[in-house]
């Protein structure tokens, strides 16, 4: 594979004495993975019936490898029936360590085309809130789609802006997670037209981008809430710097440790100035370390302060919508329990929104709620 010369200088830099074993990996076939969904099956259950040959992803609970060159699971009917979802091994790494628990409020803020917005969803067992986002109205329908397949009905989707997003929830989630933009470098084996990409917008282009994602992101996240952010390239800039410069901006946050693997990587903390030890709690994915592709992982946790009594469940104040007479008439026919006060009408359809949701009337913020 011809890689671009800066790209090549680059690496040999980052990675000294390993880069030739880097450079082998292209001379070895990408892996293909697929993500039980434990919202609808347990892994030994799918285990027991999955109908073609799968091995473990190690370090992955419900993640295991196929041979994507002779099989195709996207056609089978146990895909269109939501009970796993097609997806890179390493890819799956930061909603895998991103600590969700049922009852949490979780926000995905790139969430598009569903592949850890769906993990994180599985994971809150039907309790809590799942906002997933994507700044791409035609994406956000596609990871819709992926959502409603995985059964996962305590979600919220939207397409907007993360600036915005932060008018409406400040201070409200429990854990996000940031699957930033970026330069791709970690998906050369994986799909050579990235590289093509990478020529055309390299990392200087999405630098800005993932900063103000990151603070934006922060505003949102509850004092003690923790936040991870990821990305699929191998620059420092994007990477260790990213979050170095996020610290001295936001020093209410700290790196956190991730749960390790054996293959893992620490952060290159000697790439950013002084001495950041704390950096070496990062991880970096690399694929000639692990069967799969590369990327980076950051664990960062918010600083605890006072919170007024009930804070955390805190209303709107937003009163009962007025609801059509034929549907008020139709609800009793349907064998389940509302609480009305839940009720919203956007653009001419009925929602039955999660508890706690903060007022998302367009009048009441600067911003669009971008709801789908």
């Amino acid at each position: 594979m011809l890689l671009p010369g800066k790209y090549v200088d680059k690496m040999r830099k980052l990675l000294r004495d390993d880069y030739d074993n880097y450079l082998a990996c292209f001379d070895e076939p990408r892996y293909y993975g697929l993500r039980v969904n434990t919202a609808k099956i347990s892994v030994r259950e799918f285990m027991a019936l999955c109908p073609f040959k799968i091995t473990p992803v190690p370090w992955i609970g419900n993640g295991f490898y196929y041979d994507g060159e002779t099989l195709s699971p996207s056609k089978h009917p146990y895909y269109f029936a939501g009970l796993y979802y097609l997806q890179e091994p390493s890819a799956m790494t930061p909603a895998d360590r991103l600590p969700v628990k049922p009852g949490d409020r979780v926000l995905d803020l790139c969430a598009a085309p569903g592949g850890k917005a769906t993990e994180l969803g599985a994971k809150l067992q039907g309790e809590g809130l799942l906002a997933a986002n994507d700044i791409s109205n035609s994406r956000a329908k596609g990871l819709l789609k992926n959502i409603e397949v995985f059964g996962i009905g305590n979600v919220l989707v939207l397409s907007e802006e993360p600036g915005k997003l932060a008018g409406y929830f400040p201070e409200y989630f429990d854990k996000i997670l940031i699957d930033a933009p970026c330069s791709g470098e970690g998906m050369f084996r994986k799909d050579k037209r990235m590289i093509k990409a990478w020529e055309e917008h390299g990392p200087e282009y999405f630098m800005n981008i993932q900063k103000s994602i990151l603070l934006q992101a922060a505003g949102m996240l509850r004092p003690g809430g923790q936040m991870l952010y990821s990305t699929c390239t191998f620059d420092p800039g994007e990477n260790e710097q990213m979050i170095w410069q996020f610290l001295k901006s936001c020093p209410e946050f700290e790196i956190e440790s991730i749960e390790g693997y054996e293959g893992f990587m620490e952060g290159f903390s000697d790439t950013v100035p002084g001495d950041h030890t704390e950096l070496k709690k990062t991880v970096r994915i690399f694929p000639h370390k692990m069967k799969g592709e590369g990327h980076f992982l950051a664990l960062l946790r918010k600083g605890e302060k006072d919170r007024p009594a009930g804070d955390r469940n805190r209303e709107s104040g937003r009163g009962r919508e007025k609801l059509p007479e034929e549907f008020v008439q139709f609800l009793p026919d349907v064998r389940r329990e509302y609480d009305m006060a839940r009720m919203r009408i956007y653009g001419g359809r009925i929602y039955y929104m999660p508890e706690g949701l903060p007022d998302m009337r367009k009048e009441t913020r600067t911003g669009n709620s971008g709801k789908n």
